[in-house]
């Protein structure tokens, strides 16, 4: 068989002429085939033209990531990194050219597409004028996490370099890359802020140079949202640091600083981001970002941000689940006037966030040492609360003249928590635990006004960039709780007591529990506020800040229905100065800086002979560097304070349930951040923080004199990010990036009778993406090493996770 398969067609030279004969024909079918397909091809690229061209700013840079795009096709590009683009297979024809990115002003060209040719449409892009930050756009453009200059901070227009003030800005970029998914996840870029303190309803507060801080700023007006902050609305998160009384209001900032959320705003560009994200703990998230410009001339432009989130603890029980919509509104009424409207509205339903207080009469002062299982949540899901929140801001820019304006803002906020919130408590002695349950409904009512005036003008040969506003504020709360303590169980073996903890045997207890005075509860405070800051240029290099304030308090107390009582209440009056001195040791790249700030909180606890306190008072020295340098790619700023506190409140230890004001606090340490970019598409966030704190004074018996404060945290914090992602070929847009954060022990109570120490903790994360205009694909995973690490509150923190993040863009 195989010889005669082999030897047949060369025994006939019929055969092979036959065959030499059909592989002759295939050739002049496949030629010609060919031709036929080339030459529609050729038809086809003759049909079509294209478009290509350079895009630079207006110092004459290579302008990269910049969005060109065909308005009637919607067809687009991204320049690369030398600002070039090219966009092919066009039909011919007459075209709106669109070249547009955040913080530079829209330029529009109109085209005509010739078939079989290439246009060339260049583009020069002059600064947007909405926001300060965006007048550095080589930051944006290459050193793409540095937006340092905002005029929050001063409430001026003043440059980083020219402010002697200490603060970091986080902006949704670097969110966005690190695929973030809750808002206090984004802290993680901050200097100092450690592991955030999760309240019962979702609330969070974070460190700042030693001080508990909350998150009750947004847009730089009361944002006090007693709820979970959704990140869908973020546009960036400014930490200033240090007391910061003399600009904004005390009631809603700490000794250490203020936390303030800036939310995205409409621009002129339509632009549509769809994002869906799933992981570990049964996350499933959907947000949509749609911006629209609603007439011809783009004088009124809209947006809306929205987010439906559903996730699961890592625990056997805990869960969030929650609807977020952010609308916002522009409208520029002519070359003077506009006007912004906003509002974020959300609702939840989640478990609280785990508690354990530890017992201070046993013999355990280590969390590790107590043996509980770090995957127990001792909770149920029945047992959880409803929440809501309601955000209306808005903000009226009028131009007086060319050296004046007027800016009006308004802030009003409903939040509420309704239904059961839980906390554990140790009896370590006989290894149990126990669950209690407060059943609460508890709104808060927020009113916030402001009235700026600003200024930038001449006075001889001196700049004067002065601001001047009043302020009123109006906080009131009615809060209905009635708390129940279910029976102790063990929480090394708990069995089938375990299963004890449900809502219809709390809501039984609750029916049973004797009413109380205090079950209901009525409270409400005033502010009314006037202030001034000038900084005033004595050279093109050094400049100096001179700020004042003062505050008149009107706090009518806790009134409680039941007896007709009031307690606390107070009326007082309160001045902040703030003093400042900037150099600029290398023009536009290197400044030393010094500043006097000074803050106070008013305290409304109670004494046991319920006389008033006086406010508390801080008072910072401050000192350091700051570095902008080799075109925008190394931002640094290395400073270091001294705070002192006087009339801090503590324990009264002769009257249980009293407080007593007799307390002095001393805050000191140093602080660094870098921000850097030292070669295309690598980027590099970095910070340290130590903070040395400690009560110089207290009252006899309590305790803490000389100590640490237990809320002060890890004296030692760090944070890094690294990433890297290819700016040109054919994958254009890959990147990855790995980082991490650590924190030295601290501690959760800290007296001389009783310590209870938290652990040391390193986290690594890591993430890859690839980021195109019209999508995104990335994949992060948080704590690598399974870390076991705690917060202030002993809650137990996520071990290792993952998330998938893909987003369309068009």
């Amino acid at each position: 068989m195989l010889f005669t398969a082999t030897y047949y067609p060369l025994a006939s030279a019929t055969n092979f002429k036959r065959q030499s004969r059909l592989l002759t024909s295939i050739k002049l079918i496949c030629l010609f085939a060919l031709l036929i397909i080339s030459g529609r091809l050729s038809a086809q690229v003759a049909a079509t033209g294209a478009l290509k061209g350079t895009v630079k700013t207006f110092d004459g840079k290579a302008a990269e990531y910049v969005n060109v795009t065909l308005t009637e096709t919607n067809e687009g590009i991204a320049t690369s990194q030398s600002g070039h683009y090219n966009l092919k297979n066009i039909k011919p024809g007459s075209y709106t050219l669109v070249a547009s990115f955040i913080g530079l002003q829209t330029q529009t060209k109109q085209v005509t597409v010739t078939a079989g040719q290439t246009t060339t449409v260049n583009f020069v892009l002059s600064e947007g004028g909405k926001q300060l930050q965006e007048v550095y756009v080589q930051s944006a453009k290459h050193n793409k996490f540095l937006k340092k200059e905002t005029e929050d901070v001063a409430r001026l227009p003043l440059k980083n370099l020219e402010n002697p003030q200490v603060y970091s800005v986080v902006t949704s970029e670097l969110m966005k890359e690190q695929v973030v998914t809750s808002y206090v996840d984004g802290f993680k870029n901050i200097p100092g802020t450690g592991v955030p303190l999760v309240y019962n309803n979702g609330r969070t507060t974070l460190l700042s140079r030693g001080f508990v801080t909350g998150n009750f700023i947004r847009n730089s007006v009361a944002g006090y949202n007693f709820n979970s902050i959704d990140p869908a609305d973020i546009e960036k998160i400014e930490a200033i640091k240090g007391p910061t009384g003399t600009l904004f209001n005390s009631s809603l900032a700490s000794f250490g600083g203020l936390f303030n959320r800036v939310t995205k705003q409409p621009f002129e560009t339509p632009r549509t981001e769809i994002t869906y994200q799933t992981g570990s703990f049964d996350l499933n998230r959907l947000t949509a970002d749609v911006n629209l410009p609603l007439n011809k001339d783009k004088t009124v432009l809209f947006r809306i941000n929205t987010a439906l989130h559903n996730e699961h603890s890592f625990q056997d029980a805990g869960f969030n689940r929650s609807f977020f919509v952010a609308p916002s509104l522009t409208y520029i009424v002519n070359d003077r006037l506009s006007v912004d409207i906003d509002a974020e509205i959300g609702n939840s339903n989640a478990t609280s966030a785990y508690r354990l207080a530890p017992d201070i009469k046993g013999a355990i002062h280590n969390v590790k040492d107590l043996g509980i299982d770090y995957k127990r949540s001792f909770g149920n899901n029945g047992v959880d609360y409803l929440s809501r929140q309601i955000d209306i801001y808005g903000l009226i820019k009028y131009k007086i003249s060319d050296n004046w304006k007027s800016q009006t803002m308004f802030n009003k906020t409903f939040s509420s928590t309704k239904g059961m919130v839980t906390q554990l408590s140790l009896v370590d002695s006989v290894k149990k635990i126990k669950q209690q349950v407060t059943q609460e409904d508890y709104p808060y009512y927020i009113t916030n006004v402001q009235q700026n005036f600003i200024g930038d003008f001449k006075i001889g040969h001196f700049r004067n960039r002065v601001v001047a506003g009043l302020e009123y504020y109006n906080q009131k709360s009615n809060n209905t709780n009635v708390t129940v303590i279910m029976p102790a169980i063990s929480y090394l073996t708990p069995g089938a007591a375990y299963n004890n903890f449900t809502a219809d045997k709390v809501s039984a207890l609750v029916a049973a529990a004797a009413p109380k005075v205090g079950d209901y509860v009525q409270n409400n405070q005033s502010s009314y506020a006037a202030y001034v800051s000038d900084v005033f240029n004595l050279t093109d290099r050094l400049n100096a800040m001179a700020s004042i304030r003062v505050d008149r308090f009107d706090n009518k107390g806790a009134y409680t229905p039941a007896d007709g009582k009031t307690t606390g209440n107070f009326k007082q009056t309160a001045w902040s100065p703030k003093l400042g001195l900037v150099y600029e040791v290398v023009k536009g790249q290197v400044s030393l800086f010094g500043n006097y700030m000074n803050g106070f909180n008013n305290v409304s606890s109670t004494s046991f002979d319920n006389s008033p306190f006086k406010p508390q008072y801080a008072n910072q020295w401050e000192g350091g560097v700051k570095i902008d340098a080799w075109d925008h790619k190394i931002s640094s700023t290395i400073s270091y304070y001294n705070i002192s506190v006087t009339n801090t409140t503590m324990d009264d230890p002769n009257h249980p349930g009293f407080s007593t004001q007799a307390g002095t606090q001393l805050s000191k340490g140093i602080e660094a951040e870098l921000i850097a970019n030292p070669f295309a598409g690598f980027n590099i966030v970095a910070g340290y923080a130590y903070n040395d704190s400690k009560i110089t004074s207290a009252a006899p018996g309590t305790g803490i004199q000389g100590l640490r404060p237990a809320n002060a945290g890890p004296a030692r914090l760090a944070n890094l990010w690294m990433s890297y992602r290819l700016t040109g070929g054919q994958l254009q847009g890959l990147g990855l990036g790995v980082g991490g954060n650590y924190g030295s022990q601290s501690f959760q109570t800290n007296t001389q009778t009783f310590k209870f120490v938290i652990p040391s903790y390193t986290t690594v994360d890591a993430t890859v993406f690839y980021d195109k205009p019209k999508y995104r694909i990335g994949f992060k995973l948080d704590n690598l090493t399974n870390q076991k690490y705690w917060s202030f509150r002993l809650a137990p923190q996520n071990p290792t996770r993952g998330t998938l993040s893909l987003s369309i863009k068009f």
